[in-house]
């Protein structure tokens, strides 16, 4: 079975329930090194994420040494503010095999609000749901995600930007499968200067949810992607509440001529909330990469709040 790749170059990610308290958090990172060969401050990833204290209010920088991880990694929700990063994404890989259930087949798991990822490819061997972002605020930058089928799928409120997409179904593909479920949620994808090439054929989306919203703006969109462009998942009720848009997207597959007829287009004074970070309040909690760092990091107790 092929192996499905979420590769990073920057991947940012927010939770929004509950929010930590960003003006806690210290000007210099706490610095923690993980090295297989044994010259870090621990072999393992996750080591190194347990090693940080519950309720923490510093921001913690893991740097992983270039090597293949074989681990199931999970950033619990009572630790925000860790960032973890590679140096090349090409050789920093954490992969995992596991397949079946959506939740516990995950390779990494992000539950903690101000979490970052920077230089990895995350791996799995699952045939589909590469993606599941789920919940709260997401911002991903210079990333390449491969997968099947609504490889990226959930009901957070995230910004892709100039994200690279390959569908590798042998049969059907859905790029996204967004779970809005009501008018009043705040929540959607979007896809502002984005590329999408691959080999096989799909569809920029179906609703997981009634209200599912998706828009491609300014995107490159190959032949990959079939004339109708979307899929109403066999629910002709869902066409008046989802919100599928495009616009000035290009490419050999951008043509709107045969699209279902209750896809639409935005015109150009709404788009523009679509193609700003502010869709996700970007301004309330992205936040510059650590410039200073303390060492050393001792190790601390998951029992205690404080640092030693």
């Amino acid at each position: 079975m092929d192996a499905f790749i979420f590769f990073l170059a920057l991947f940012t990610l927010m939770a929004s329930t509950p929010p930590a308290d960003a003006a806690e958090t210290s000007a210099a990172a706490l610095l923690k090194t993980v090295d297989q060969s044994g010259k870090g401050d621990y072999e393992k990833i996750q080591e190194a994420i347990d090693a940080v204290p519950s309720n923490n209010k510093e921001v913690v920088f893991i740097l992983v040494k270039p090597g293949v991880y074989e681990e199931k990694i999970v950033v619990p929700a009572d630790k925000p503010f860790i960032t973890l990063s590679g140096s090349k994404a090409n050789n920093t890989i954490i992969t995992s095999s596991d397949s079946g259930n959506i939740i516990k087949s995950a390779t990494v798991t992000v539950l903690a609000s101000d979490f970052v990822g920077r230089y990895l490819t995350i791996q799995n061997l699952g045939y589909q749901d590469t993606l599941l972002d789920e919940t709260g605020r997401h911002y991903y930058y210079n990333c390449y995600i491969e997968g099947a089928v609504d490889f990226i799928c959930g009901n957070a409120a995230s910004l892709f930007e100039v994200t690279f997409q390959e569908p590798v179904s042998e049969e059907f593909s859905a790029i996204t499968a967004q779970r809005r479920q009501s008018p009043s949620e705040e929540t959607g994808f979007t896809f502002p200067g984005s590329k999408m090439t691959g080999e096989r054929t799909a569809i920029l989306g179906r609703p997981w949810g009634s209200y599912s919203r998706v828009v491609f703006a300014l995107t490159y969109i190959s032949n990959v992607i079939l004339p109708r462009g979307w899929d109403d998942w066999g629910d002709a009720s869902m066409q008046s509440t989802m919100f599928y848009y495009e616009y000035k997207c290009y490419g050999p597959g951008a043509n709107t001529s045969q699209r279902v007829e209750w896809s639409q287009k935005l015109a150009p004074k709404e788009v523009e909330l679509f193609l700003s970070k502010s869709i996700v309040e970007a301004k309330s909690w992205i936040k510059p990469t650590p410039k200073h760092f303390k060492k050393p990091f001792l190790a601390i107790s998951n029992n205690s709040t404080e640092h030693p």
